[in-house]
């Protein structure tokens, strides 16, 4: 059973039609509104489930995390296309042309999902809704990276954007979702839910050495991912980006914000199978 439940991962009432993200990213917002405060970003490729729609947006729950929001509805297409690359770039343009000189359409970050149509040119493949993109910039479905904190470390100097998951701007619990999902392990959205879902509590952290490269360290409202047993990678609003600096560091500045560690949680790569809070509703 869900052990964790919020309006965020509820999913909403009534039938629904499934659409796709055919921008570059799609704003999920908390109002249906062009000002609504940012809950996450849906990354092109991604499916969502459109229960209502109100004016241009449509109250939807996206498929990979359960998370609940409003999507402006110009941003989705239907019918969905099955994807079969995902973009391993931090970064990449989708161009009308087999050509680096032709008319870029949108950008793409790392984790976008595209369908190539089967076309290819040279170094360029063509994929349904999006453009034409360099072959260097795909790969296989199936292809994880090996370690969540070198993906993390790819978004150093990031701007720091609450609600962002795209390597233009993200937060610091979108920063760790994208850096397990690459490594092919979802994670819940916020860092709330993370401390509560995301793998195993690690008992008497503060023993020398019982901290490892990959943990995740909780304070109220805000995550953490270590690079060693002493350092802390991070997107955080002190430093308005993504920075890595020591650990003991952090904690005596966010003290006085957040209060104290709250906890930490170590998250296995083993594929072990659909987790729980995906699982449940």
């Amino acid at each position: 059973m869900l052990s964790f439940n919020h309006a965020r991962l509820a999913r909403p009432s009534g039938t629904c039609v499934r659409y796709q993200v055919t921008a570059g990213v799609a704003a999920v917002r908390e109002t249906p509104a062009p000002d609504g405060r940012l809950g996450t970003q849906a990354l092109h490729g991604e499916l969502v489930d459109v229960f209502r729609e109100d004016g241009e947006f449509g109250l939807c729950q996206l498929v990979r995390d359960h998370y609940v929001g409003w999507v402006n509805m110009d941003a989705l297409s239907a019918p969905v296309l099955a994807q079969t690359h995902k973009v391993n770039a931090l970064r990449t343009y989708c161009f009308s042309e087999p050509d680096i000189k032709s008319a870029p359409r949108f950008m793409v970050c790392l984790g976008a999902r595209v369908a190539a149509t089967g076309r290819t040119d040279g170094l360029w493949t063509e994929c349904a809704r999006a453009g034409w993109v360099h072959r260097h910039h795909l790969a296989p479905l199936d292809a994880f990276e090996p370690d969540p904190v070198s993906v993390a470390e790819r978004y150093l100097e990031t701007p720091y954007l609450w609600g962002g998951r795209e390597s233009l701007g993200l937060d610091c619990s979108g920063l760790v979702q994208q850096a397990f999902e690459a490594c092919g392990v979802i994670l819940p959205r916020d860092s709330d839910m993370q401390a509560a879902l995301a793998g195993e509590p690690v008992a008497n952290w503060q023993a020398p050495g019982a901290l490892r490269r990959g943990d995740l360290v909780f304070w109220e409202g805000h995550v953490g991912l270590m690079t060693s047993p002493e350092t802390l990678l991070h997107a955080n609003a002190w430093h308005v980006a993504v920075e890595r600096e020591p650990l003991a560091e952090a904690i005596a500045r966010i003290r006085s914000v957040a209060g104290e560690v709250t906890g930490v949680r170590r998250v296995a790569l083993a594929a072990t199978g659909t987790p729980d809070w995906l699982q449940a509703g």
